[in-house]
């Protein structure tokens, strides 16, 4: 048995006014999902991209326009909403104080394509 002490995860700035904290991934022994949180200032979030595999993303605190595929919607606290594998989407901080989400993916190893990107991103995988 692993013991993962969240409080002990290490912050990443992945954008200017995104703070990231990887709490489970292959970095932490998982084999099938990856868990973090973002905390984003105003106007700030994740730009338009997709993923191999399913996520889950939840506003924990904040409010978060959120789109997905070609369907748009404001997220307040305590709402989620499920991307397949594949779909483009993407958030951004719609309020005036910080938008606290967390995401789950069904894969241990956060991997994501961005527009305009070359390559795909992976993080976590070690």
């Amino acid at each position: 048995m692993r013991i993962v002490s969240l409080d002990q995860a290490a912050d990443e700035i992945w954008r200017e006014g995104v703070r990231t904290r990887m709490l489970v991934s292959a970095r932490t022994g998982a084999t099938a999902l990856c868990l973090f949180e973002q905390w984003m200032a105003p106007g700030t979030g994740a730009p338009t991209h997709w993923h191999p595999a399913e996520e889950v993303l939840t506003v924990v605190a904040g409010a978060a326009e959120v789109w997905v595929g070609e369907d748009r919607a404001l997220l307040s606290d305590g709402q989620s909403v499920t991307v397949p594998a594949g779909l483009r989407h993407g958030f951004v901080n719609a309020g005036s104080g910080t938008l606290h989400v967390r995401a789950l993916l069904a894969s241990a190893v956060f991997e994501a394509s961005y527009e305009g990107g070359v390559a795909p991103v992976r993080r976590w995988a070690t």
